[in-house]
């Protein structure tokens, strides 16, 4: 009996602690470079901790504080050169018709406008350079920053929230001893004419405005504002500097807010927001303000969690852990880099502010690099990859609404570039919705920005099933379709429907020696225009309209250049076939329709899916820091959970310079280099999709996981179709599925490994608890075509079915099963496998 208890008791034990794992980065020494600093946001302000006990820097951003003021940079001479461009692609002459580009169809003189650092907050504590058992952590289960030090045998500690319900980051200040808490604080920036002013003895101001940039005055007022509270000493402030002298605590708090009201109105206040948010934060006690922001981002954080094992080096800081995955294999490191993805999402991207740009929120310069902006051709929509599966999908909110921006501000560049209706976006945009080509023709020469754009609108709807949402959201769609049809031209020679002029992003092709990169009928300008169309045409038939328009746009996709394959087996990433085995390019675009899209499939297009897994294996593995994100996605598309994960470890490879190519930084920022957080939001969703896939008609259990991870347990993740799925594996095998059903109607599964099969179906339907086996298995040969679940437009398969991992492996095809599922609105299904002997 003692022995039955007490094993009983070893499980309760391993179950407690498998659902009390804490996440978090931990280090044993201050931040030398930025890189090494905390990230620390709501949405609005981000925060970089540093951490040095002795100089505390709290590097400061807030989302609106840009270069330049609102307008809109069409270039009118692009409507007399654009087809001149497009002749000479048509008669080969690919670099001349660059360079034309460049020279009369960019943007003449603003390519976009950089986002820009506030500054920082500086708090100087006299004699703490002689400090001990120093300890530095970002908890990703709370959202809050820890610096813990000894100094004389008094143990200080600081604790920062950049608060989701006060909108100003706080920190406080408390030591071991009373009377201890001395410091002396102020903001600076990096901005010129600047105003810092000292009010009232309590408070601290710095007024400035955004730069100048290529032509354009900074037309963004912002404020930042310090004070603090205390129990016991004294606080004065003074010539900029806020003093807090003898303190037993003390709380420092920092409001910015600028003048930015939309990217058509910068009439704000900026001094009277700054003050309501501070006024109205000092007003209660900090471990009110810390539970209400804990429980705000809690919401987000733990509607999801990814469980891969214990952390088998606890004594380890994460850096040191990133530096030695390649040795330790380390589960809880991946799941820990998972939920930091999930993390920055939250903490970059809230309903009502700006979409994420390429550094999230978070960024100490005037000019950064790329400006920060929102470069369409990849990383913007690779930041929200994560959003809908990942159970954030309030988050997505900022990214759809900056597509309606520029579909408003794109409409004019159509008309000014094209002579077109609908509306056009191309490689880049900013906080002002810019629309026209910017940068130079070898990467701006590219339209299609708003079709990719579209692709979010539709895959929230496939997530969601909210038709009020996509009734909203078709006009921006329909009219970003109408662009294309007005636009594309058939190809002389083939007399395919291409668009043209334009690039496989970024990415230079034989047919000009490897000079150019302008081209018609890339296979990437292809996919997304198939995408975007057949939307439209499956939205207008939901919705009941636009008969005759949906019936234009079938036509059209029958004129369109196909997908090819290639002389060397390859997918083909242009129109001919110019694909070289030796390129190793960042870029994999022509993949586009293997992930995010789902136009290649081992059921559907074998041959083509085939031919995209010879093209990325001759792209290679190692490369930029988000190539490597998307390249995790690719290969869990391709079914290959080994090599999904090798790429995991090439992510996770530790970056100290900035001349190592790709990885993670010690704070595990993405490293393009230099950082860029689409690499971070890429392998987020990429870890997603080896676990759960959901795109061909049916659920995906375990679809592409690695040999590493032979137990694990992954909550709340989202398939499309509107269900929530908790999954659980032991010994590399499904055990066991929750399903929660949003909004009822057919849940599809695949099993993948023969040697499973379903055990039982429990249903609790509204609260009940009754047992059922509910679906009959059944072994298909030939697909009904049938939509699995009416309420959702998801693409459904089409036979034979061709087992992936036999066809990956040379081996024997297997049985291949399918299972459906009948459920209701509301209701939980538990379904339990078992091994087959």
């Amino acid at each position: 009996m003692r022995k039955k208890l007490l094993i009983g008791c070893l499980l309760l034990a391993s179950s407690l602690s498998l659902s009390a794992q804490d996440y978090k980065l931990w280090y044993d020494r201050p931040a030398q470079v930025w890189t090494e600093a905390l990230p620390l946001g709501n949405g609005r302000l981000g925060a970089m901790l540093f951490g040095n006990p002795a100089m505390e820097q709290v590097q400061l951003n807030e989302e609106t504080i840009w270069a330049g003021r609102p307008n809109n940079n069409a270039n009118p001479d692009a409507l007399e050169y654009i087809p001149k461009v497009r002749q000479l692609v048509f008669e080969g002459k690919y670099l001349e018709a660059q360079t034309l580009a460049t020279e009369k169809v960019m943007a003449k003189t603003n390519s976009g406008m950089p986002y820009q650092s506030f500054g920082d907050l500086r708090i100087a504590f006299p004699g703490h350079t002689r400090y001990t058992n120093y300890y530095r952590e970002l908890s990703l289960d709370s959202a809050r920053a820890i610096v813990r030090y000894q100094v004389d045998g008094v143990t200080y500690q600081r604790e920062v929230i950049t608060s989701f319900t006060d909108q100003v980051v706080m920190m406080r200040l408390t030591a071991s001893q009373p009377g201890r808490i001395t410091c002396n604080a102020s903001l600076t920036t990096p901005h010129q004419d600047v105003l810092i002013a000292s009010e009232a003895n309590t408070t601290v101001s710095l007024t400035g405005v955004s730069s100048w940039h290529e032509g354009l005055k900074g037309k963004v007022e912002f404020q930042g504002r310090l004070t603090a509270t205390a129990k016991g000493g004294t606080t004065s402030c003074i010539d900029g500097v806020l003093s807090i002298e003898g303190a037993d605590e003390a709380v420092i708090y920092v409001s910015i807010a600028t003048n930015f009201n939309n990217y058509q109105d910068i009439n704000g206040n900026a001094s009277e927001r700054a003050s309501d948010y501070l006024t109205k934060a000092v007003k209660q006690s900090y471990e009110a303000a810390k539970q209400s922001h804990t429980a705000f981002f809690s919401r987000y954080m733990n509607r999801m969690s990814l469980h891969l094992g214990t952390n088998p080096v606890p004594e380890l800081t994460t850096d040191l852990r990133v530096e030695r995955f390649k040795e330790t294999h380390d589960a809880h490191l991946v799941a820990t880099y998972f939920q930091f993805g999930r993390y920055l999402l939250i903490c970059s991207s809230q309903p009502g502010g700006q979409p994420a740009n390429l550094q999230g929120i978070w960024n100490d310069k005037l000019f950064p690099s790329w400006d920060s902006k929102y470069t369409c051709n990849i990383n913007v929509e690779m930041n929200y990859w994560p959003a809908e599966v990942t159970n954030l999908s309030e988050l997505h909110e900022p990214l759809l609404r900056m597509t309606k921006e520029v579909s408003e501000t794109g409409r004019e560049t159509a008309r000014i570039m094209y002579g077109a209706e609908g509306w056009v976006l191309h490689h880049n945009t900013d906080i002002w919705r810019i629309t026209g080509a910017v940068d130079k023709a070898p990467s701006g020469m590219w339209p299609s920005g708003g079709a990719w754009l579209c692709r979010h609108l539709w895959e929230r709807y496939l997530y969601t099933g909210d038709l009020k949402f996509l009734r909203e959201a078709y006009p921006i769609m329909k009219e970003a379709a109408r662009f294309f049809d007005e636009i594309m031209v058939k190809e002389p020679t083939t007399g395919w429907l291409v668009v043209c002029p334009s690039n496989s992003p970024e990415n230079t092709h034989a047919g000009s020696d490897g000079k150019a990169t302008t081209a018609a009928g890339c296979t990437m300008d292809n996919q997304l225009v198939f995408d975007l169309w057949t939307s439209v045409i499956t939205t207008a038939k939901l919705l009941h309209t636009d008969a005759d328009f949906a019936a234009r746009l079938q036509q059209r996709l029958g004129e369109m250049a196909p997908m090819q394959v290639g002389r060397w087996g390859q997918l083909q990433e242009w129109m001919h076939d110019w694909d070289s085995p030796e390129d190793v390019h960042r870029h994999v675009s022509h993949l586009y329709g293997l992930f995010p899209s789902n136009q290649l499939s081992p059921y559907r297009t074998p041959e083509l899916f085939d031919a995209a897994r010879t093209s990325l294996i001759a792209r290679g593995d190692p490369s930029t820091g988000w190539s490597m994100g998307w390249k995790v996605c690719l290969w869990a598309r391709l079914l290959d959970g080994d090599h999904a994960y090798k790429l995991i470890s090439e992510q996770l490879t530790l970056v100290r310079n900035e001349k190592k190519k790709g990885g993670t930084y010690p704070n595990l920022f993405d490293a393009h280099p230099p950082f860029q957080i689409d690499g971070n939001f890429g392998c987020a969703a990429g870890i997603a999709e080896m676990l759960m896939q959901s795109h061909d008609g049916f659920i995906y259990l375990l679809p592409a996981l690695p040999s590493y991870w032979k137990e694990g347990e992954m909550k709340g993740v989202v398939a499309r179709g509107g269900f929530e799925l908790d999954l659980s594996w032991k010994e590399g095998q499904m055990s066991r599925v929750v399903i929660k059903s949003r909004h009822g109607g057919n849940f599809r599964l695949r099993s993948l490994n023969p040697a499973l099969g379903v055990q039982r179906v429990l249903s609790t339907p509204r609260g009940s608890t009754h047992k059922s086996l509910i679906g009959k298995q059944q072994k298909l040969k030939q697909a009904k075509g049938e939509n699995p679940n009416p309420l959702y437009a998801v693409p459904t398969i089409a036979e034979p079915l061709v087992n992936a991992h036999a066809k990956l492996n040379k081996v024997e095809p297997v049985a291949t099963y399918l299972y459906d599922l009948p459920t209701q609105a509301g209701a939980q299904y538990v379904i339990e496998f078992k091994a087959k002997r």
